[in-house]
């Protein structure tokens, strides 16, 4: 029987959202521009000849009506689109939600860019639930910034970091060993709770290790997201008695719902280590690729972004040999131009790339519901929201 492999390629964006203004992201081009700088600095192209052959660049073509830097038209053996988030945000959990059939069309909570971006009853609410002292931060920051600027003084004080960015998103950073890891984990699920009323989105735990100057972030990050209002394709699926997997965050991201089996991982390699045993046992594997948005994009990397795109597609190709007769996804999230002021995500259309059902175009997609209503059909169901693009 065939199976769904859904891939999430993290904050791999196409650029050309028709509302990428309103988000103050209008030109931003994650691929796009990731491909213009390693012509322009490494004198190559980015190489990426299994997504190719896939579709990527036709759906960047559907978008821009050119190839990116550098590519040159290969036959394709997949069908290809290019979507368009609805979702009001531009945030990890919105995109996948609407990838999965439900649309985040409410507004979320944000904390506003300020110098004191929390509010003081909620500090002080976290100070009492948590038993600390005190907190630092409670500003707008890149998470390695922020450690690399208070880490020293939350190893010494014992007060935790908190920080938000331009999602909606409460971070806890604070040292494994000096804080200790399932205290910081207990902390973030208070503040879950304190914090649902205001329409936060997530709350993240952001633990680190090391000495000043050389403190690192680890792999057990955890995401404490809001509950999808309505069933996913994933939860679908499991109602009509298929087996679902997460592999890396996607448990989190949904809340821990719709799931059959969540398999934990940390970095590319793990992750696709994790995949292939879900689909020992799962009907669909859904995986989340984190690492070119967390590692590269908001760290605002295109050099290391654009090799990390190169070994995993060459990963890719070694799969594809493997699974070549399974239904294959390939689609992103939102994108995150490592070439673009600041280092929030920015607002962008996303590739889809379908293996195991022919050659064909899909054209523009007016929502990412088209993905979660493409898996729907390959299972026999329908979803409310989007339509296949088969």
């Amino acid at each position: 029987m065939q199976k769904v492999v859904w891939m999430i390629l993290d904050s791999v964006g196409i650029g050309g959202a028709p509302d990428a203004a309103e988000f103050g992201d209008e030109g931003s081009d994650t691929l796009g521009h990731i491909a213009e700088w390693f012509l322009e600095n490494e004198g190559r192209a980015l190489a990426l000849p299994n997504l190719a052959r896939l579709g990527m660049g036709e759906a960047y073509r559907l978008v821009h009506g050119k190839l990116p830097a550098g590519w040159e038209k290969v036959e394709t053996v997949g069908f290809f689109a290019a979507a368009s988030e609805v979702s009001t945000g531009k945030d990890t959990p919105s995109g996948h939600w609407e990838m999965a059939g439900v649309p985040a069309t409410w507004d979320w909570g944000y904390f506003p860019k300020v110098e004191e971006c929390f509010p003081r009853d909620l500090l002080e609410k976290i100070w009492e639930v948590g038993d600390l002292e005190g907190s630092l931060g409670h500003c707008h920051a890149s998470g390695t910034e922020v450690i690399e600027r208070l880490g020293e003084e939350s190893v010494r004080t014992g007060k935790p970091i908190f920080y938000t960015s331009a999602d909606s998103v409460f971070q806890i950073a604070a040292h494994e060993e000096a804080f200790g890891l399932e205290r910081l984990l207990d902390l973030c699920e208070k503040v879950r709770e304190l914090t649902i009323e205001m329409n936060v989105c997530r709350v993240i735990a952001r633990p680190f290790v090391g000495e000043p100057g050389a403190f690192e972030r680890t792999g057990n990050r955890r995401d404490y997201a809001a509950r999808p209002p309505k069933p996913t394709v994933l939860l679908r699926l499991m109602d009509d008695g298929k087996k679902v997997a997460g592999v890396g965050k996607i448990g989190d991201i949904f809340a821990h719902t719709g799931m059959s089996l969540e398999l934990k991982a940390s970095g590319h390699p793990m992750l696709w280590n994790r995949t292939r045993e879900a689909l020992e046992e799962a009907d669909l594997v859904m995986t989340n690729f984190v690492d070119f948005d967390m590692l590269f994009g908001h760290r605002r990397d295109p050099k290391g972004y654009g090799e990390a795109l190169e070994d995993w597609d060459r990963e890719l190709g070694h799969f594809l040999a493997e699974r070549g007769d399974d239904l294959i996804v390939i689609t992103a999230d939102h994108g995150n131009d490592p070439t673009w002021e600041g280092t929030d995500h920015t607002r962008e259309r996303v590739p889809v790339l379908i293996h195991g059902v022919g050659v064909g175009n899909g054209g523009i997609r007016g929502t990412f519901a088209d993905v979660g209503a493409t898996i729907a059909k390959s299972f026999g169901l329908k979803m409310d929201e989007g339509k296949s693009i088969l």
